[in-house]
């Protein structure tokens, strides 16, 4: 039977995983087996480097944790080798870099996530990873409402310059 002090810092560990996962955009529950100390160390880098943290802490603190933050259905992932990556700010940073690390890595597995509120399984994480991140997204967004307008203003010279009696320019592909 634990003694008191223990089990006081053990209930602070898990009420400090709750509040981070409480707070975050978004997690990630994987498998760490197998993977190598170099590829972990690179790993742990890219994720801290993007804002994210990697805790590999027992099943069962987490699973507390999980319970106190509304999350109880991500207990059915926690058996084995577990770590969690919780990303505060970007919901889909953490699950790229784990995706890229599950692909070098054969026994190196995403079991799940959340984002939104919602326990999300391995296939939606995966799903969530390959979505563009922001700025690609922002450009691509800019990209389709700014390729009409050219259009129309080409369209529109191209008018006046016949009713000027000019020769119009030729129109530029989008």
């Amino acid at each position: 039977m634990p003694s008191n002090s223990i089990l006081a810092q053990k209930q602070q560990i898990v009420a400090d995983l709750a509040e981070q996962i409480k707070n975050s955009a978004a997690g990630v529950v994987v498998n760490y087996q197998g993977i190598t100390v170099e590829n972990d160390t690179a790993m742990r880098k890219a994720l801290r480097e993007a804002g994210v943290k990697y805790v590999v802490m027992k099943n069962t603190m987490t699973g507390r944790a999980c319970d106190m933050v509304g999350y109880g259905d991500m207990k059915q992932y926690l058996t084995g080798m577990t770590a969690i990556a919780i990303s505060e700010n970007d919901p889909v940073v953490a699950a790229k870099i784990l995706k890229q690390y599950a692909e070098k890595v054969e026994s190196f597995n995403i079991l799940a996530g959340y984002v939104d509120g919602a326990v999300i399984d391995a296939t939606t994480v995966n799903a969530l990873a390959d979505i563009p991140n922001k700025e690609t997204l922002i450009a691509k967004l800019l990209g389709s409402i700014q390729s009409p307008l050219y259009k129309f203003a080409y369209a529109i010279k191209a008018i006046c310059d016949k009713e000027n009696g000019e020769e119009a320019p030729a129109a530029a592909e989008a």
